[in-house]
């Protein structure tokens, strides 16, 4: 009963943000410069974007699906330059930036990515998805608009699209010769440079080549080594070419490569220090060792496009490359070596090791009717092969440095003795079919019926040496598979407004622990990890309203859902051995709702904003039956977020535009225990520009985290700790060439 009138109230608050929503102005796009009357005011009309969230270009305010989008515009105006900028802007989604360069862990409507597994979203870039969630937290560079769907979107996505999809779209070549170049100097030593040219080669041949470089020498101390652990260095290049062969015979290629050196594992042991609390950032690092982390990308993409009498048949394909490795200090990230350790003579203090190495090629084709007509339909068919090879060692810390392991761990002996050892080549093969049919039976509904068939084989062979696994050779495989229909039915019969309900499931992908790591663990009495992990499904209902009042230049979302998971993932962390474990949740619920908006109170003053609300609750968990009822992990209760712009000329021939946004994570438990949880949370971020009126000039001053507020940005169970980074601030200067 107690737990029927939780999910009550739950619900009750997202009625009442949803009214709310209707009874105040709200929006969320991109503004043009048109201006409509306002109570004797001039205030702007906010546009109506465009966005391919079913594949074809489509009003927002007409697709039943909750998206928050973000134009070109607003991304130059909000500086939205990492992932974690624009996630921080979407209600009911947070990410947490630890470990490493290429781990992030996202959270959306309570769908959680967890260490060495997939994401809840699916990410695609230019209309290519992302075949590693290893690539996607990287500088976003010249980039067009983003659009974040939520809920679940395997229908379209496919498989790891259990939580919703990123859509992001890079600037397209231009005919004109054009481009620009932005240099950015911050404290913390940052130092970057951007820039692209673009431009047409001969007839109908066109290009776009753009490149950065960021320096950063880091703002966290390491007390003991008396330097910084969060420095980072990337550098990338991207280029894109369209060719019009004839007018209905178009290629796209674009070619990406992208390097990063940066720190990494950059932890604490809170009960060395007496302390055990998910809000206790007070603890300061000082291992004795300075954790590394280089990773590399590239991407080759090509797109064809025909134009034929039945519709639009598309033909796509990926080559795509990841390498990365980092190592670190380990538990318990002391000061000490392995022969004076806190925990007594010649305990285990140890140093700890990663590497990863992935190539995968992709294909899709699918046809694509026309948008004018009452039927619409896209099918096709996808498939995906990816080859893994990953490695985890740990050694003994003798006070020598690091050791850099790959694939043989030999090499570390004379640095770190290799403790543990683990290796696994992971070959993986992914099959789809794939359809979707919109229909307009009557000129203000339409119903929507999609669905798409996914099988994931994959197999995974030890690749340890004898001397560390009595297993190594063993060959273990597995076939995942998941028909996810998703039906939709939408209402625009209202003035200005749409209302729309999705029934839909989604599913992610299940896969397997490196090879031994269970009975490693009962060993030292962690009882219940299989070497295995199920696949994870969800099934969602949602309903939701878009409205438009171009009178009032404001605009709004609002969403209400449930989703229903079984068998999520939830990674769990064993520090004797420094193993990495993906076990099981067997179900879990999902209540809760958001809105979002934005709207012009005058020709040059906007705010903008959003709520979420997700109320979790562990139904099921066999692992830890004593757990059940509790909230799951890297779920805060809410977001809440604020901003305004505020644009005035202070000097002649320049437009001022001052931003402020204002972050709130509600409270959130790290664990299944909900032993401890983070409060609520706090943060704002300022900008201010400066913009010549030819528009080839720019200046901004930013500020994130303007009153350094210290946290953590990762707890895991236990108390390992990651200080979050503190108040960072910068200069910008951007040319652009007209």
């Amino acid at each position: 009963m107690t737990i029927i009138k939780k999910h009550h109230s739950k619900i009750s608050l997202c009625a009442v943000a949803v009214a709310s929503a209707l009874t105040m102005p709200t929006a969320m796009a991109a503004d043009n410069d048109t201006t409509v009357a306002n109570n004797s005011k001039q205030v702007k009309e906010i546009e109506v974007i465009q966005v391919t969230s079913r594949l074809r270009k489509e009003s927002i305010q007409n697709v039943p699906i909750a998206i928050t989008a973000f134009s070109e515009q607003e991304i130059e105006d909000m500086g939205i330059e990492r992932a974690g900028d624009f996630i921080a802007l979407t209600p009911n989604m947070t990410m947490v930036e630890a470990q490493n360069a290429g781990t992030s862990f996202i959270t959306i409507r309570g769908l959680s990515q967890v260490r060495n597994g997939e994401s809840p979203v699916a990410v695609s870039v230019d209309g290519v998805l992302q075949i590693s969630p290893n690539q996607f937290n990287q500088d976003l560079f010249d980039i067009a608009q983003i659009e974040v769907l939520k809920g679940p979107q395997g229908a379209l996505y496919g498989r790891n699209a259990i939580g919703g999809a990123i859509n992001i779209t890079t600037k397209m070549p231009t005919e004109e010769t054009s481009g620009y170049l932005e240099t950015d100097i911050g404290n913390g030593g940052l130092k970057s440079l951007t820039g692209a040219v673009s431009g047409q080669l001969f007839d109908n041949f066109l290009y776009r080549v753009t490149a950065s470089h960021k320096e950063f020498d880091g703002l966290i101390d390491n007390v003991y080594l008396n330097t910084e652990v969060d420095f980072q260095k990337d550098s990338n290049v991207r280029s894109r070419f369209i060719w019009q062969i004839s007018d209905d015979f178009t290629a796209d290629l674009r070619l990406s490569k992208g390097k990063s050196e940066a720190g990494a594992l950059n932890y604490v042991y809170q009960p060395l220090f007496g302390i055990n609390d998910a809000n206790d950032a007070s603890v300061e690092i000082e291992a004795n060792n300075l954790g590394y982390n280089e990773r590399d990308i590239s991407s080759i993409a090509l797109k064809l496009d025909w134009q034929l009498d039945l519709g639009l048949l598309s033909f796509i394909t990926a080559k795509d490359t990841l390498e990365e490795v980092y190592g670190g200090d380990q538990f318990p990230y002391s000061r000490a070596i392995s022969a004076n350790s806190p925990f007594g003579e010649n305990a285990f203090d140890g140093t700890q090791t990663q590497y990863l190495d992935v190539d995968a090629s992709s294909y899709e084709i699918r046809l694509t009717s026309a948008d004018d007509q009452d039927l619409r339909w896209i099918a096709g068919a996808y498939h995906l092969t990816t080859d893994r090879f990953i490695s985890s060692s740990t050694g003994l810390d003798l006070g020598l440095g690091l050791p850099v392991i790959y694939r043989d761990p030999t090499v570390a002996n004379d640095i770190s003795p290799t403790q543990t050892f683990a290796a696994d080549d992971n070959a993986n093969n992914a099959y789809a079919v794939f359809a979707q049919f919109n229909y307009n039976f009557a000129a203000s509904q339409e119903l929507t019926v999609a669905a798409r068939y996914d099988v994931d084989k994959r197999e995974q062979t030890n690749r340890a040496p004898l001397s560390f696994d009595s297993d190594s050779g063993q060959v273990r495989s597995e076939e995942f598979k998941k028909f996810q229909p998703k039906v939709s039915y939408s209402y625009t019969g209202l003035d200005n407004i749409s209302l729309y309900a999705t029934y839909s499931q989604g599913f992610r992908s299940g896969g397997f622990n490196q090879n031994g790591v269970a009975a490693l663990a009962s060993t030292i009495g962690v009882q219940g990890v299989t070497d295995l992990y199920k696949a994870e499904e969800t099934t969602n209902i949602e309903a939701g309203i878009k409205a438009l009042y171009p009178k009032e230049a404001t605009r709004f979302n609002a969403a209400v859902f449930n989703t229903k998971i079984d068998n999520q993932h939830y990674f769990l962390f064993v520090g004797a051995l420094g193993a990495q474990v993906l076990a099981n949740i067997d179900e879990v619920n999902l209540i809760g709702g958001e809105f979002d908006f934005k709207t012009s109170l005058a020709s040059n003053f906007d705010v903008y904003g959003g709520v979420g609300i997700t109320d979790s609750e562990i139904k099921s968990f066999s692992l830890a039956p004593s757990d059940n009822g509790n909230k799951a992990p890297y779920v805060p209760d809410y977001t809440v977020n604020l901003g305004l712009q505020y644009s005035t000329e202070i000097i002649a021939g320049w437009l001022t535009m001052v931003t402020l946004d204002a972050e709130r994570r509600g409270q959130q438990y790290w664990d299944t225990e909900n032993s401890t949880a983070r409060k609520a949370l706090n943060l704002v971020n300022s900008r201010i520009g400066f913009n010549s009126d030819d528009g080839q000039w720019s200046v901004n001053l930013w500020a994130k985290n303007i009153f350094d507020k210290k946290y953590n940005a990762e707890w895991v169970l236990g108390g390992f700790a990651q200080t979050a980074t503190p108040r960072s601030f910068g200069i910008e200067l951007r040319w652009t060439m007209e």
